[in-house]
């Protein structure tokens, strides 16, 4: 699978922004997608992720209410959409392909090539 991002920019805060991850290659073993983050100096975090089947969500506590994930299957894509950004959120973001254990969202080895955040305060 091939993951590829798209919509980053630099926004000020409490602008909206919304990211797009498109997959190509075996598409059909994609289960679930999820879209993490990684700031300078801190480990990469899971923001968010959705399940292929029965659209089950997952949100970080500083993304829901703010952040909402989706997906368009016959496209194959993913949606990120952030509204009320804040500088914090400043960050590369990143898509993964992975699967829901449990309701817990685990990734697997393909991750795309991420896309720059950047919100001005």
């Amino acid at each position: 699978v091939q993951l590829t991002e798209s919509g980053g920019g630099l926004v000020q805060a409490g602008d909206s922004l919304r990211l797009t991850c498109a997959a190509s290659g075996s598409t059909w073993s994609i289960t679930a997608m999820g879209w993490y983050r990684q700031s300078p100096g801190k480990q990469r975090e899971l923001v968010a992720a959705i399940s292929r089947s029965d659209s089950t969500t997952f949100y970080a506590d500083y993304a829901r209410g703010r952040f909402t994930v989706s997906a368009d299957i016959a496209k194959n894509t993913m949606y990120l959409q952030m509204n009320s950004l804040k500088s914090e959120d400043t960050a590369v973001y990143y898509c993964n392909d992975g699967l829901f254990i449990g309701g817990t969202y685990y990734s697997r080895i393909s991750w795309g090539q991420g896309t720059q955040v950047t919100v001005s305060s």
